[in-house]
């Protein structure tokens, strides 16, 4: 399992905004290239952005689902990228100070091959890519200004 935490430069309801829209997905996903369609529901749980992952010409249509959704406060998906395996991912959001927000970002592989990668060296590749995944949530946070 990896954690990863940043403090945001942006309001918990500005983080909340950003990942509400399923079509800002892939911006602040790392490996995710390109979103296919968003469910209107999106993010009540069950719903589910439908998206590619990896390089081209050798991408994956796949799909994350969420499992649960707080607002303004947290949400959990269920990330699939078969035939690689699937990974639950959890961010909570909380109000710091001088107006900021700590996003904490947890993952974990829990189906598929990727399971015999849960290890220390996998835990560390995780969190150097979710490390870039919220400083691109951050920058999300900045197209939601006044």
């Amino acid at each position: 399992m990896s954690t990863t935490q940043r403090t945001i430069s942006a309001t918990p309801q500005r983080v909340d905004a950003v990942l509400c829209d399923g079509w800002n997905y892939a911006d602040w996903v790392v490996g995710a290239v390109h979103v296919r369609s968003v469910d209107k529901q999106w993010p009540k749980p069950g719903s589910r952005v439908h998206h590619r992952v990896g390089g081209w010409p050798l991408t994956i249509a796949d799909n994350t689902e969420v499992i649960s959704y707080v607002p303004g406060q947290s949400l959990e998906l269920q990330a699939r990228m078969w035939p690689f395996g699937e990974a639950t991912v959890r961010l909570d959001w909380e109000p710091a100070p001088q107006g900021n927000c700590r996003v904490t970002m947890v993952e974990q592989f829990v189906h598929g091959p990727a399971l015999a990668l849960r290890n220390r060296a996998a835990d560390l590749l995780l969190h150097a890519r979710n490390t870039e995944a919220l400083a691109r949530l951050e920058n999300l946070t900045h197209k939601y200004d006044d």
